[in-house]
């Protein structure tokens, strides 16, 4: 996780990185990409990542501002009044002019909060756990980028397989026209055999347009999922099938609540909200302040001046029950976060469950369908040398071709099958 963030933080240093920005030089013409590059570019160039990283830095400031507690407050004051007294007593000068009196006055003061029974401790504690809930936020939203990123990058594999089987199909109705004809032609079989022929070729060239246009669609959802909106053709690159994934459920559960940056963050919210709750009663007790300044002030010249110092213990007594429904808002807050984790652990392990089922799934379909492709493949070429050789019908042809197209396609969808439930069990444990 920390390469990601490490990628973000150096993406926003770089002239230009942004969602909108140079987007033809993230990918370069006919350039073959890896899916640790399609990674690496999303993570760059996503705007969701960056909204998300925008956030975590105004809760790095928010921390700031909640430690200025800790720090003296210096301030300058300058004033100029002009004024009619209807009565002035123990005044030696006369008004300065028509209109009355004038006075001027400056001040230099240092404050510096004492103690306040813990709600400064308190809040800086709050802020800092929203910040640490904010970089989780970050991190879950690299994650599911990946994941994003994943899924599409293996919808176009899938794709590209599939189209090249529906090519093969085509090419095989193809060649049973042209033997449909030729027999036809020589008078060995009736003109329904071509007709037969022509329909299957032209549902075929119906599914190949399907399939182009699915492929189409999967490189827009590839391009989508990483940020990129340039015009660059590439190419990516078929990754090795993964091995049996070796986890159990509750080894998944336990590294999914260890590791999770969704659960994390809203663990830091939790605590933060706890802290939050102690803030608010602390505003029962009073608070401690020490000042001192320096004035210059009067209506003549040389004005006076004098220094001051002092403590003050403020405490507000009553504030219209201000303090205890602020003690009963935070208090709310909290239950809204302690339900939130509670269902999102009831999601992870629906998503661990469902992942591992996923793949259990894909791993057996894989395996009995290479027999089906096998056995599908033979009974193609049975078809078609009985065909050719005047004993078979065009419907044995067709069916065994539609056999061997569907079992191309399940083994393929299949191994990809296999692949995003491993993407998708590794984001629900929080690895990758």
């Amino acid at each position: 996780m920390k390469h990601y963030l490490w990628i973000l933080g150096v993406a926003m240093l770089l002239p230009g990185a942004s969602p909108a920005g140079s987007a033809d030089a993230l990918i370069h013409e006919g350039e073959h990409l890896t899916m640790e590059r399609c990674i690496d570019i999303a993570v760059r160039n996503q705007p969701v990542i960056l909204q998300y990283h925008y956030t975590a830095q105004v809760n790095e400031a928010l921390l700031g501002q909640a430690r200025a507690g800790y720090y003296p407050q210096l301030d300058v004051t300058a004033s100029y009044n002009q004024y009619n007294a209807v009565s002035r007593h123990n005044d030696p000068h006369s008004p300065i002019t028509q209109y009355g009196y004038e006075y001027g006055g400056n001040n230099v003061a240092l404050k510096q909060k004492i103690y306040d029974f813990g709600k400064r401790e308190a809040n800086v504690d709050v802020a800092r756990l929203n910040r640490q809930a904010a970089l989780s936020d970050v991190e879950n939203q690299i994650a599911t980028v990946v994941n994003s990123v994943k899924a599409a990058y293996y919808g176009v594999l899938s794709t590209t397989r599939s189209l090249a089987v529906h090519r093969e199909a085509l090419d095989q109705y193809r060649q049973q026209l042209d033997q449909a004809r030729l027999f036809f032609e020589s008078g060995k079989k009736p003109r329904y055999d071509v007709t037969t022929a022509e329909v299957n070729l032209s549902s075929a060239e119906v599914r190949l347009i399907q399939a182009e246009n699915d492929l189409d669609s999967a490189w827009v959802h590839l391009n989508n999922a990483m940020g990129y909106d340039g015009s660059a053709r590439y190419t990516i690159e078929d990754p090795p099938v993964p091995g049996v994934y070796p986890v159990d459920e509750q080894a998944a559960l336990d590294q999914a609540y260890q590791k999770r940056s969704d659960l994390q963050s809203l663990l830091n919210q939790k605590a933060s909200a706890e802290r939050a709750v102690e803030a608010a009663k602390r505003d029962y007790f009073p608070s401690l302040d020490a000042s001192a300044g320096y004035d210059f002030g009067g209506s003549q010249t040389p004005l006076s001046q004098g220094w001051n110092a002092g403590v003050a213990l403020t405490w507000n007594l009553f504030k219209g029950l201000s303090t205890k429904k602020e003690i009963e808002r935070a208090a709310a807050s909290l239950k809204v976060v302690e339900a939130r984790i509670a269902g999102l652990k009831l999601q992870i392990r629906q998503d661990i469950k469902k992942a591992m089922l996923d793949i259990r799934k894909a791993k057996e379909t894989t395996v009995y369908a290479e027999v089906q492709v096998r056995q599908a493949k033979e009974n193609l070429d049975l078809a078609n040398l009985r065909y050719k050789a005047g004993l078979g019908t065009p419907l044995d042809v067709t069916n065994a071709a539609v056999s061997d197209s569907n079992a191309k396609l399940t083994r393929i969808a299949a191994v990809y099958q296999f692949h995003t439930a491993v993407a998708n069990i590794e984001k629900a444990m929080g690895t990758r």
